[in-house]
């Protein structure tokens, strides 16, 4: 098995991905993205392909973050008339967020420092 093997097992990516869907998905909501398909779409685009998710994904996001009364949600009618369920970011929902983008911030400092001080051959 090569070293780079190894690193993924240890650190797969899709573990990183889970752990960074709810601020997200918050910040997608808090920028006016407003239902599910929109968001997986939205997502999508701002990573660059990088987050390309599906329903089952997102959906339990949305119904977690609701749960926790981060976001609520609310039927409405679509430009081709079919109700919609919209998702809006709470004020504790947006206070989560800008702890959770703190967070993100100093943890990448932490890891550039560290990586940074690494002999990486």
């Amino acid at each position: 098995m090569s070293h780079t093997n190894s690193i993924r097992w240890v650190v797969p990516d899709r573990e990183w991905r889970r752990g960074v869907l709810d601020p997200i998905v918050l910040y997608a909501l808090s920028h006016g993205v407003t239902y599910g398909y929109e968001l997986i779409r939205a997502i999508r685009v701002a990573s660059g392909g990088e987050f390309d998710l599906n329903e089952g994904t997102v959906y339990p996001v949305l119904y977690r973050l609701e749960r926790a009364e981060l976001v609520r949600s609310e039927w409405g009618e679509s430009g081709a008339g079919a109700r919609r369920k919209h998702y809006v970011v709470t004020a504790a929902g947006n206070h989560a967020l800008e702890t959770a983008l703190k967070e993100w911030q100093r943890f990448v400092q932490a890891v550039n420092k560290t990586l940074g001080a690494a002999n990486i051959e």
